[in-house]
C-alpha cells in the first residue's frame, strides 16, 4: 500500500515546477519512501532530494584573484615545481606545493605543513585558489583537494602566464 503511494508521488514529482532561483531544470529528483510500522503505528514519510550534474563554477579570473588577495581571505597555492618559480616568478603571498605533493601536503599537521612549505596550512573550510603555469595542473590539484574534503576550492585557469601578462611582468 505504502509502496503504491510512493509510486504515485513519484509521478507527480516529475511534473513539479522548478523552484525560483534555479538556473535551469537540469538534474533529477529522487524520492525516498519510508513506512514506520513499529508498534502498530502506520506513518509514511517521503523525502525529496535534488541531484544535479551542474557543478559550481571553480574558475577565478585575474580581477577576482586580485580582489581575493587584497581582502586577505584566500590561500593561493602554486602547484608548479620550485625551479619554475625561480625561472618565471611567483604571486606574492602564494604557497608553493608542487602538484606531486598536494595530496600528502593537505593531510599534514599544520606545524609540519608550515615547516615543509613555509606557509600556513589551509583548513578544509578556507577559500583556496590553486594556480600553475597555464591552468592544467591547478585543475588537477583542485580535484585532489575536493576529494580530501576541502569545500571552498577554486583555480586560476590563466595561471602564471596570464598573471604575468596582466601585471606586465617580463
Amino acid at each position: 500500500m505504502a509502496l503504491r503511494r510512493c509510486w504515485r508521488l513519484t509521478g507527480v514529482l516529475s511534473r513539479l515546477p522548478v523552484p525560483r532561483g534555479s538556473s535551469s531544470p537540469v538534474g533529477r529528483l529522487a524520492v525516498s519512501c519510508f513506512v514506520d510500522t513499529y508498534r502498530g503505528c502506520k506513518k509514511t514519510e517521503f523525502h525529496l532530494r535534488r541531484f544535479s550534474s551542474e557543478g559550481r563554477n571553480t574558475d577565478v579570473s585575474y580581477a577576482q584573484l586580485k580582489q581575493l588577495l587584497a581582502d586577505g581571505k584566500t590561500v593561493v597555492v602554486d602547484v608548479r615545481e620550485p625551479w619554475e618559480l625561480r625561472e618565471y616568478g611567483f604571486i606574492p603571498g602564494s604557497v608553493n606545493v608542487p602538484l606531486g605533493q598536494v595530496n600528502t601536503a593537505l593531510q599534514l599537521a599544520p606545524e609540519e605543513f608550515k615547516e615543509n612549505y613555509d606557509g600556513e596550512m589551509p583548513r578544509q573550510t578556507d577559500n583556496i585558489v590553486f594556480m600553475c603555469l597555464a591552468g592544467v595542473r591547478s585543475k588537477t590539484a583542485l580535484n585532489t583537494a575536493v576529494s580530501l574534503g576541502f569545500t571552498d576550492v577554486q583555480h586560476y585557469p590563466g595561471g602564471w602566464q596570464d598573471w604575468a601578462e596582466q601585471e606586465q611582468l617580463k
